[in-house]
């Protein structure tokens, strides 16, 4: 269980190290328990605490980067990663989102397709007129490794389709191995899903060729659509062209049909001759699903039910406090080291102070820990019956150990102090924080520095050879390959690959600042409004109406400018800042130029009946649009829908000239 930010962040690093070797390497340095442990116990910490919005959450990072021994090329659309859900809550929680997204009665129970979710390796393969002429593996979602010779092997994977001579088609599915055919393998990989990965990532695709491995075909892109109207019926024309489909796909109905079919499912898991670690449930309907569309990781229309949880019982040794980039203290349990489901457990997540004082944990105690699929474990009860006579209640620190006084801010929404305690250091002077805003700049979703992964910046911070963000641009290589477990061909590797990365975009920059409260959507939201470095460096000596002006932008709110104006107030903040920029080249933002909104603005006020506003501003932005938070000169359209618009709005926008739709309009607009 993860008791702090601190920890939950220090381990979120850990995961990615190990998603490097998981799908990059396919020679992971821990087994599947406890991977797939590591990353629950992230995602319980996610659903039990506020986490900074400029944090990327575990269930949203998706695989690796592509390797550099293939050739990489994007995909036609991104293979993005899937919400996990874990208890009946959870379910009940999709449905209402989907309901909300549509605009739907809140009882409604949308038609699913559910099927076994393969432990195994997505790949995305590509026909022409019939004939397979691209496989790629899922890399980072967003552009894959060309393997597709090594798909070739496959037979499961047809090279030339049956019924479809003309057109372009993309399959999506999942490549395994057996697990009576793992046992006949050498004992190279860990499991099956580890082999898979492996074979598939050989540079001779003759060695891939010898491995027994398998595919199930699962889905297609919003492209394809037309082929079919559901998933259902899709899987079927699949069959119909040669592929392999799982057979344990069903209809669901509503979630009495569901949760009967996960039970039926979670009892047959270990008869089945391939690793399966959950059930995925998609819409069935293609149309609801291309309204419903994608967030930034994950799409709106399909969610992963993990199996079920698993407990066990040991001892807190010690509580310790960990610092996050954003300040924030969280308590991790130090506990007897005990086995979970196979998997290895001695930390488990106490989320933070209240969670501690409510449950009334202390060290010595004996607690119930618990698992389940990806989540971090979590201490969920305390048996007090055998708790020692003379344990004293845990004091959570005041101070945090840079030596500032910690603060607990006040929600003016909730009227309540925030759950979390934090170090309010605004810029780099506690060394906690400082580290790990460093290794936040170097992560994947921010500068992308490979072979600059944590445990290297706190040995590069206690040598003194990084102290600033900055610092990594003025290194000295030559004295680097001179350390224990260097070398000159390894600090060769990491300058190349400190280079490579000075090339980046505005919304990347952006979130590789680490502003508290601005996540990847918040900086994109800014880097399409600022559209160049130039501009958004503006900030730096802006007092008032740029930060004014950005309450405009539907998405940034408040918080969001607060997080700004603190962090452009600090004269170590605005330092970095100028000394980044010298050392990067970063590239404008690229606005979209096709879509019939193009250059035009929109505001939404009122609930419509047809769909949510979620669902319209989405509309606008696929085509082109932007939308904007509140009335202003820039505004071209106020949509008011009919139910309940707010009359304030519509007589702002009426004062200004702003020409302003009907629920009716906007439909006849968007051809609906």
């Amino acid at each position: 269980m993860i008791k702090n930010l601190k920890e939950y962040q220090k381990k979120k690093k850990k995961l990615l190290e190990h998603n490097k070797f998981y799908y990059d390497k396919s020679s992971p340095k821990i087994d599947d328990s406890k991977y797939d442990d590591l990353k629950k116990q992230l995602i319980s910490y996610e659903k039990n605490n506020k986490i900074p919005k400029n944090e990327k959450k575990v269930d949203n990072i998706v695989g690796y980067r592509p390797s550099e021994k293939f050739s990489k090329i994007k995909h036609s659309e991104s293979m993005l990663s899937l919400d996990n859900a874990f208890n009946k809550s959870d379910i009940m929680d999709f449905y209402k989102k989907i309901n909300n997204f549509l605009n739907l009665d809140l009882n409604h129970r949308e038609t699913l397709f559910a099927e076994p979710k393969i432990d195994g390796i997505s790949a995305s393969l590509k026909y022409i007129d019939g004939n397979l002429v691209q496989g790629l593996s899922r890399g980072d979602g967003d552009f894959g490794e060309d393997i597709t010779e090594n798909l070739k092997t496959i037979e499961d994977i047809p090279k030339k389709l049956k019924k479809l001579n003309t057109g372009e088609l993309i399959v999506r599915g999942e490549v395994y191995i057996p697990k009576s055919k793992f046992q006949n393998l050498s004992n190279k990989f860990a499991n099956p899903r580890n082999a898979a990965s492996g074979s598939l990532r050989q540079k001779d695709a003759k060695n891939t060729a010898k491995i027994p491995l398998k595919f199930f075909a699962y889905g297609t892109i919003f492209m394809n659509h037309n082929l079919e109207s559901k998933q259902s019926k899709f899987l079927e024309f699949l069959k119909y062209q040669g592929f392999k489909i799982n057979p344990l796909g069903k209809i669901i109905k509503d979630e009495k049909d569901l949760l009967d079919n996960y039970q039926i499912l979670e009892n047959k898991r270990s008869e089945l001759d391939y690793d399966i670690d959950g059930i995925v449930y998609k819409i069935d309907d293609f149309k609801l699903q291309q309204r419903l569309g994608n967030l930034t990781n994950s799409p709106r229309w399909a969610i992963a039910h993990k199996f079920s949880a698993e407990k066990g019982i040991s001892k807190i040794k010690n509580i310790e406090i960990q610092v996050g980039r954003t300040g924030a203290l969280t308590p991790v349990a130090k506990i007897n080291p005990l086995n979970i489901g196979g998997v290895t457990v001695s930390n488990a997540t106490l989320h933070n102070e209240d969670e501690i004082e409510r449950k009334d944990i202390r060290i010595g105690d004996t607690v119930i820990v618990q698992r389940a699929g990806d989540v971090i474990p979590q201490v969920i009860e305390v048996d007090t019956t055998k708790r020692d006579q003379n344990s004293k209640k845990f004091i959570f620190p005041k101070k945090c150990p840079c030596g500032f006084d910690t603060i607990k801010e006040y929600n003016k929404v909730t009227k309540k102090y925030d759950a979390v305690r934090r170090c309010p250091d605004k810029g780099y002077e506690c060394n906690l924080i400082t580290k790990e805003k460093i290794k936040h700049y170097v992560s994947k979703d921010a500068m992308n520095i490979e072979g600059l992964g944590k445990k290297v910046v706190e040995n590069f911070w206690n040598l003194n050879l990084i102290k600033l963000p900055q610092d990594i641009y003025k290194l000295n290589f030559e004295k680097i390959s001179q350390l224990e477990g260097w070398g000159k061909l390894s600090a060769e590797n990491l300058k190349k690959s400190i280079n490579k990365t000075k090339n980046i975009s505005l919304e990347k920059f952006i979130y590789s600042l680490g502003i508290r409260h601005i996540g990847q959507e918040n900086a994109k939201i800014l880097a399409k409004y600022f559209q160049s470095i130039k501009i958004f460096k503006k900030l730096l000596f802006e007092k008032n109406n740029l930060f004014k002006d950005l309450l405009e932008l539907d998405g940034i709110g408040e918080t969001q400018i607060n997080s700004l104006k603190n962090f452009f107030s600090n004269n170590t903040n605005k330092k970095v800042f100028e000394e980044l920029i010298k050392n990067l080249s970063i590239s404008d933002f690229i606005i979209q130029n096709k879509g019939k909104f193009i250059n035009k603005t929109f505001m939404f006020t009122g609930g419509m009946e047809k769909m949510s506003r979620s669902e319209a501003k989405q509309i606008v932005e696929n085509e082109g649009g932007k939308v904007l938070g509140s009335p202003s000169k820039k505004l071209d359209y106020l949509v008011a829908g009919d139910s309940k618009p707010t009359v304030k709005k519509i007589n702002q926008a009426k004062d200004l000239g702003i020409k302003i739709l009907k629920e009716k309009d906007w439909y006849k607009l968007i051809n609906f």
